[in-house]
């Protein structure tokens, strides 16, 4: 069974390795393919709001940031970055942590959720977000340089996330 807990410093050791790899693929996140490891600490611990980690057998197989979108009139709406080892794939943890994520950002006020910048090309991810009740609202046509496909689009997705007003 996944346990969800927060993240805390002394779990980078863990979360790192599966930053890294993630991130050297250049295949779903749009950060360079070479961030240091204290560039992976700054982005993924001390920048956002709140991280998490996802255990399976006590072992740190999954993580998740959420953060503020965006300032002032924004700040109701929040954003969510999810990395899985690729050795837990299929297990369920992406969807846990995203539905817990849900949880937690009403809990921290949050009205909304928004990824800003998905791969078209990360099918895995856009079926799970769709079948989570995020829609697309955006394309950015050619936004996102994939090592493999070239130039291919990016996607916004959004989901409301109080009761209907």
């Amino acid at each position: 069974m996944v346990s969800i807990r927060a993240a805390n410093e002394g779990d980078f050791d863990a979360i790192w390795p599966i930053f890294r790899d993630i991130v050297a693929t250049g295949d779903t996140y749009a950060y360079p393919r070479d961030t240091t490891r204290d560039q992976a600490l700054d982005i993924w611990l001390r920048v956002p709001r709140k991280t998490f980690v996802a255990e399976l057998d006590d072992r740190i197989l999954g993580t998740y940031y959420i953060k503020t979108n965006q300032a002032g009139p924004g700040d109701h709406v929040c954003n969510c970055g999810y990395m899985v080892s690729p050795a837990a794939r299929g297990q369920g943890l992406a969807t846990a942590m995203c539905e817990h994520s849900q949880q937690v950002a009403r809990d921290l006020g949050y009205k909304a959720m928004q990824f800003n910048f998905v791969a078209a090309t990360n099918l895995g991810a856009l079926r799970l977000w769709h079948s989570l009740g995020f829609g697309t609202v955006g394309r950015l046509p050619k936004a996102f340089n994939h090592p493999t496909r070239g130039y291919v689009d990016a996607l916004v997705l959004y989901k409301w996330l109080q009761q209907a007003d």
